[in-house]
Order: C-alpha cells, then sequence, then structure tokens
C-alpha cells in the first residue's frame, strides 16, 4: 500500500486561541480559504464533517470525513476516505503551536495512504500542497488582519 505525506506550516502573529477561532469559524470559509471551501459539521471526536476541498487549477472534491481529534486551541485532525478503507485515505492535520506571546505556528500536513496514492503523488504534491501554503496565507491574513470573530 502506497503513502505519502505532506506538511506545510507559517508562523501567525496572534494567540493560538485567535487562529482557533478563525478555524472553526466554518461559515467564513467561502469568504476567505482558498484551498478549503467549506465545512459543515461539530468539531467533536467522532463526528463526521462535510468538506469540500479544491486546490488552484484543481476541480472540488466532497468528502465526510470523521473527525479524531478536536483539542480547543490547538489541534483538529480528521480522517477522509475515498470509497473504500484503503483506496485512498487522507489524515488531514491543522495544528496550532504557540511560540511566545501572541505567535504561533500553525502547521496544516496530510497522511495520504491507500492503493491510489502512487498515481496520485504528482498532483498531491504539486496541487495540494499549493492548496495547503495557499490555505496558510489566506489565513494569517484573515487572523493578523483582524476578521470578526464569530461564536
Amino acid at each position: 500500500m502506497a503513502k505519502h505525506h505532506l506538511h506545510t506550516e507559517i508562523e501567525i502573529d496572534a494567540s493560538a486561541q485567535r487562529v482557533w477561532a478563525v478555524l472553526l469559524d466554518f461559515a467564513s470559509y467561502p469568504h476567505w480559504n482558498p484551498f478549503i471551501k467549506s465545512i459543515a459539521g461539530v468539531p467533536r471526536q467522532g463526528a463526521r464533517l462535510e468538506v469540500t476541498v479544491q486546490p488552484s487549477g484543481g476541480k472540488a472534491m466532497r468528502f465526510s470525513p470523521v473527525v479524531l481529534t478536536a483539542d480547543a486551541g490547538r489541534e483538529l485532525r480528521w480522517l477522509g476516505r475515498f470509497l473504500l478503507p484503503g483506496v485512498f485515505d487522507g489524515e488531514h492535520r491543522l495544528l496550532i503551536e504557540p511560540l511566545g506571546e501572541g505567535k504561533v505556528r500553525f502547521q496544516q500536513s496530510e497522511r495520504f495512504s491507500g492503493l491510489l496514492v502512487g498515481p496520485s503523488r504528482g498532483s498531491l504534491d504539486r496541487d495540494t500542497r499549493r492548496g495547503f501554503d495557499d490555505m496558510n496565507r489566506a489565513l494569517k491574513a484573515r487572523v493578523e488582519e483582524g476578521a470578526p470573530e464569530r461564536a
């Protein structure tokens, strides 16, 4: 079974709580997020989300991952699958690491595994990685510009 890992990160001048608030404001994603176009659902371990991603230059993909971790102010992680387990699985992780007063490192990564990962490696490295980087920069801009928080 093929495996592949993508990892991106960016430093953001804001508190972990501020970054977390923007990440969990799913209703605002269509307004600022160039990669994850929408998320619906409750970020709670065991819950299922409805997610639409669209890397720039790629087509939109919808899936219903299961939340593995929802650690407030720190980590949101989910597992998405294409068709059946082992075909194309992706464990997506959004991690906020405090670096000091008012500064964090935001990390976005995904571990892919399954039969279709090998043939998809080129588009993962090109399109999906670009989507991660685009989202990271947009998140940084939104958080640092002080976009309104929603409860």
